[in-house]
Formats: structure tokens, sequence, C-alpha cells
């Protein structure tokens, strides 16, 4: 066994990863933290956020993160730039560590916090992989440019649909936002701003049933949940932002998750195996927010500490 250097590994470089790393870094804990860019982090490729505390012009995504990771780095935290592949838990000598192994090398922590998040979940219906990257898009920061002047749909009616498609306007000449219930399920300030808004129409009580095309997207079918009624829509573009999935599959059954595969945690971010905690969008029940996720990461981290001190012997009676 290679020596045990770090006493946490965070994976993950999302909020909840980088609070997380500030919370055991200024705790003296040698903390090694775990970036990999696919999927990125849903902040990363935010366009403009409004409701994180103490920015009231706003932020763009990617400033918000890359400060958190300044200020995590300021505190002595090291990063890795490597996907993670599997985590076990090895005995030995010095009792039980756990081992995060990587694309290229074996690592030792005593403790891991895991703060994958979760990416877009797929609208699973006849040609969504057929033009994925040909017209099909998960992410408007990404792709919108490439839609200008054109036609679109955002399929979706959350949050996250409903900025995607507010953005999309700088590019698309119209924005449909198809939406299965009656109404958007969004907060009402974006709601108003989206029928608020001249280049987006509301198609509402309707699912996509089929997207269709050449070589790209041409058209998108379109199914009325109340009447049964099937059009058709043209367009170029189809951007899907129909919920997510936790990025936790490589974890197999190292601890206990919902049937959504989102892992269960108690109060302390305490996941079902000692020394494993887990934290923002990855973990059951999460608001799926970025001041939740930091939230999320402040316990972990704290969490952490505790843990590493009790097994050290210095805990704090």
């Amino acid at each position: 066994m290679e020596s045990l250097i770090y006493d946490t590994a965070i994976i993950g470089s999302g909020p909840a990863g980088f609070t997380a790393a500030i919370y055991t870094c200024r705790s003296r804990l040698k903390t090694l933290l775990f970036e990999c860019f696919v999927p990125p982090s849903q902040v990363a490729v935010a366009d403009f956020i409004e409701n994180y505390p103490g920015f009231p012009e706003g932020i763009e995504g990617f400033q918000l993160l890359d400060r958190l990771k300044r200020q995590a780095q300021n505190f002595g935290l090291e990063l890795h730039a490597s996907r993670v592949d599997n985590i076990a838990l090895e005995s030995g000598d010095r009792g039980d560590i756990w081992r995060v192994k990587t694309e290229d090398k074996i690592y030792y922590s005593l403790t891991v916090i895991l703060a994958v998040g979760a990416r877009h979940r797929q609208l699973g219906v006849e040609g969504e992989d057929k033009f994925r990257g040909k017209g099909v898009s998960y992410c408007a920061v990404c792709d919108g440019a490439f839609f200008k002047d054109k036609e679109i749909v955002v399929i979706g009616g959350g949050n996250s649909a409903v900025s995607e498609a507010l953005y999309l306007t700088r590019f698309a000449k119209k924005v449909r936002l198809i939406h299965r219930r009656n109404r958007l399920r969004a907060v009402a300030a974006l709601a108003q701003k989206a029928e608020g808004n001249r280049r987006i129409e509301l198609v509402l009580d309707s699912v996509v049933t089929q997207i269709y095309g050449k070589e790209t997207v041409q058209g998108v079918r379109v199914r009325n949940v109340v009447s049964g009624q099937e059009s058709h829509l043209s367009c170029c573009g189809v951007f899907i932002s129909v919920g997510y999935t936790p990025n936790t599959n490589f974890l197999g059954g190292l601890v206990k998750m919902d049937d959504s595969g989102y892992i269960v945690v108690d109060q302390a971010m305490r996941a079902s195996k000692p020394g494993i905690f887990a934290c923002g969008d990855c973990r059951s029940n999460s608001l799926r927010q970025i001041i939740a996720a930091c939230g999320d990461g402040a316990v972990a981290g704290s969490s952490a500490v505790d843990y590493v001190d009790h097994i050290k012997g210095q805990a704090y009676e």
C-alpha cells in the first residue's frame, strides 16, 4: 500500500465540492479535490445567476465557480484533473482507509466527500440520439450561438428550461417552450419573464414524441396530452431540459442510494459507509440550487473534519 497522504478526498468540482474544500482546508485537513469536466458542472455552463446571495447585479456561472475554486486554493487545496473510476475500502496495518482509483493513479484517504452532481436527463424519444450534436442539445450556453435567427424549441417547464429559453432569445428568431402541464413549473419571476417575452411561445399541455430531420433537425412531432391531437413544429434546434440524473453510476453498490440513484445521507451529510459523505445535487432530496449545494458542502466538510479528528484522537471533547 502506498503511503497515506490525504485526510479527505473530494470528488467533484462544483459549488458543493469547493465549499467542502474550503471547510476542510481551513481546518488543516490535507485535502485533494478531483476535477472531472465531463460532464461539466452545471454552474460552469450557467449563463447568468441572479439568485445567489451577495451578488445583487448577478454573476456568470463560470465566474462564481472560479471564485469558489480560488478561495479553496488559498487555504491549501490540491487539485487533480482526472476521472475517478472507483472507490474501495482497504484494510491494513494502519486500519481501514479509502482507495480512490483514477484514470492514471491510486490515492488513499481517510475520508471521501462525494460532490459529483447530476447531468441532464434524456427525453427518450425517437430521433434524440440520432440528432445529438446535429440540432439536439442539453446546454443553451454551449450551443445557443449556433442558432442565430433560427426557430428552436426548448422542452421542459422548470427553472432550468425557462432560463435556457430566455437565454436562447439572444440568438433565435423564435423559441417555442414545450411543457407537458398547463402551466410552467418555474418560479414566478422566471415564468413571468418567459410569458412576457415576445420571442417565446408557450406550447403547454404538450409532449414531444419524435425529433426528425435528414442530416440535421428539421422539426418535432408534438402530442397534446388533453386532446390527443398531434402536430408538427418546424425547428432547427431542440434543447432538452427535463430534469437530471445523478453522476453516481461509478459507485456501484458502495453506499445506499434511492430508486433514482441519488445518495442517501443524514443531516450531517454522512452516507451509509463510515468516512463517506455526500453533498450537492448528487444527494437524495437536494434542493438542486447553488446556495443549497454550498450549504451541503459546508456540512459535509465539517462532518469530515469531525470524523478525521476522532479517528486521529484529536477530537475536542
